[in-house]
C-alpha cells in the first residue's frame, strides 16, 4: 500500500544530476528522462529552479544554446557530490531493507 504524496519525497537535485549523468540534456530532455527512469513529473518551474541553484553551486554547467534550447551538462564537482550522495542513500537503503527482512535482487 503506498502512501498518497510519498514519491513526492524524491529530490529534484538529485533526480537532475542523476539524469545529467547520463550526458547533456536540455530541459525538455531532463524532464523526459528524469519521468521515464524515476515516475516523477517535474515541472518546468521546478527543473529550472533547480538548475539555477545547482548552476549557483558548480555542479552544473549551461553549454552554448542550441536553437533555442540550452543543454546543461554534470560538472566534476556535480559528478563527486552526486557519487557522495548516492553511496550515502546506498548505505540507508540496504540498512532499511535489511531491518525490513527484504534481500535486494
Amino acid at each position: 500500500m503506498a502512501v498518497k504524496g510519498w514519491q513526492r519525497a524524491q529530490d529534484p537535485a538529485l533526480l537532475v544530476l542523476t539524469s545529467l549523468a547520463a550526458g547533456p540534456k536540455h530541459g525538455y530532455a531532463l524532464i523526459g528522462d528524469i519521468e521515464e527512469i524515476t515516475g516523477v513529473a517535474l515541472g518546468p518551474g521546478t527543473l529550472y529552479g533547480v538548475l539555477a541553484r545547482l548552476e549557483d553551486a558548480g555542479l552544473v554547467e549551461a553549454l552554448p544554446s542550441e536553437d533555442r534550447r540550452r543543454p546543461y551538462k554534470i560538472t566534476g564537482a556535480g559528478s563527486a557530490a552526486l557519487r557522495e550522495r548516492l553511496l550515502a542513500t546506498l548505505a540507508v537503503t540496504s540498512i532499511g531493507l535489511r531491518r525490513l527482512g527484504v534481500t535486494p535482487a
